[in-house]
């Protein structure tokens, strides 16, 4: 009976959303459209840039980047498009195996993205600190390796929270208080004791996000303890070529960690702190790595050089 029941119930969620007042959604649907289709132009922009420079595309850090930007644009076009979506409509709903897929998708590419930021420090902290041994470490083999490593990790952990997903039994009130599908949310809407299943989030996703921002921290600060034998133009340069990528991981760090390393609590700022990881993050890290770094916004050009000629010659 309970079975039954929870199958009927669980046909679909409806999501409350950022705002319930239709004017404020009309405002929030132009205004996330726009950074929707910056997010995903800028990152493929980014992809198109590396893949048409050999000097990028010969550099395991601008590898990278690529994978990062294709990351970004991928969570975008699955979580931000959903969002922007819903504002079109008064009552949000999302079937039980579309909420499902959301928080796979939400779970794997965020966590891949994670070791990736990592992958990329160490990349950093290799080429500072031992560039004579640079190319004899960072190769190919290894950069597929690390990023086949940070796929499977990423897969693996979001079957994790699945699994999770699946242990707990809804057959009650359906309205998830969020703009997306996530664990939290869904665990307020448990017809059971969640604690330890809290327990296995934080366990999970928490301990991921935590150990990667140590592994971090580490990496840095060796990278700033080595500066003081450089001189002063190769601090700046070394400063200026870290400091997008310190931006990015304090960003996109420190507000993972708020979400998934606490015990299982609703507060009122949450969905603000999600948008900032969810939405603003991916379009982000675009403008930060091409505005301040000099290879790509280079790269860009000669590349918008190169499809000016393709066109004049069409």
């Amino acid at each position: 009976m309970v079975q039954n029941l929870r199958y009927i119930n669980l046909v679909k969620f409806v999501l409350l959303g950022i705002s319930q007042n239709p004017a404020i959604q009309k405002i929030f649907f132009v205004v996330f459209l726009l950074v929707c289709i910056a997010t995903v132009g800028g990152n493929e922009l980014i992809i198109v840039t590396i893949l048409c420079s050999p000097a990028l595309l010969g550099c395991p850090m601008y590898f990278f980047l690529a994978v990062l930007s294709f990351l970004d644009a991928c969570f975008s076009s699955v979580i931000t498009q959903k969002m922007v979506v819903g504002f079109l409509y008064e009552r949000k709903s999302i079937s039980y195996k579309e909420c499902i897929k959301q928080v796979f998708a939400d779970h794997i590419f965020t966590e891949v993205e994670m070791i990736v930021l990592t992958t990329m420090a160490y990349d950093h902290y290799v080429a500072i600190c031992k560039p004579l041994h640079y190319s004899s470490i960072i190769n190919w083999r290894l950069c597929v390796i690390l990023v086949g490593v940070s796929s499977t990790g990423g897969f693996l952990n979001s079957i994790m929270q699945i699994l999770i997903t699946f242990q707990v039994p809804f057959w009650g009130p359906n309205i998830i208080d969020h703009f997306m599908c996530d664990l939290y949310p869904l665990l307020e809407l448990a017809c059971t004791e969640t604690r330890v299943l809290g327990l296995l989030v934080i366990s999970n996703s928490g301990l991921i996000c935590i150990i990667n921002f140590c592994l971090l921290l580490v990496s840095y600060g060796i990278i700033l303890f080595s500066l003081r034998t450089h001189s002063v133009e190769g601090r700046g340069k070394v400063l200026s070529t870290c400091g997008s990528h310190i931006a990015v991981v304090v960003l996109f760090f420190v507000l993972c960690i708020f979400i998934y390393a606490r015990p299982h609590s609703s507060f009122p700022f949450d969905k603000m702190v999600a948008i900032f990881y969810t939405v603003l993050t991916p379009v982000l890290s675009p403008l930060i790595y091409t505005l301040r770094n000099k290879e790509v916004k280079n790269a860009m050009r000669k590349v918008q050089k190169r499809l000016v000629v393709v066109s004049h010659e069409k």
